[in-house]
């Protein structure tokens, strides 16, 4: 097993130890983070219900149309992605969320994405 596997294999361990102690409520859902080495994703989801009542990522259109053509780096970005999930969750009523880092690490993108949301109002 090469090392790129190997930490693959240690981040999904560590997911799903976060995991097992969190879940997502109707009065308190889950905010839910997605890395990927050039975008991230974040989503907020009810998991009595199984339904997704945010979901904002790099790529979809209210990110396009807030940055409408600035280049930023990927903790920027991530800090934009924050700010579009905090202004939908306001808009849907959420106040309060639990916050699930999967696998990564609280550090950089994933940091600048949850202070973000703690700015936007959201509480966890």
């Amino acid at each position: 097993m090469n090392t790129s596997q190997k930490r693959v294999l240690e981040r999904k361990a560590r997911a799903v130890r976060v995991r097992k102690k969190i879940s997502g409520t109707t009065q308190r859902p889950r905010l839910c983070v997605r890395r990927s080495l050039n975008h991230i994703y974040a989503q907020i989801v009810d998991d009595v219900s199984g339904k997704t009542l945010v979901l904002v990522g790099t790529t979809g259109e209210d990110f396009r149309s807030k940055v409408s053509g600035q280049k930023l780096t990927k903790v920027e970005e991530s800090k934009v992605v924050g700010q579009i999930v905090a202004e939908k969750a306001k808009g849907k009523g959420i106040t309060t969320v639990v916050f699930d880092r999967k696998g990564y690490l609280f550090h950089g993108r994933v940091k600048a994405l949850a202070e973000a949301v703690r700015n936007g109002g959201l509480s966890f």
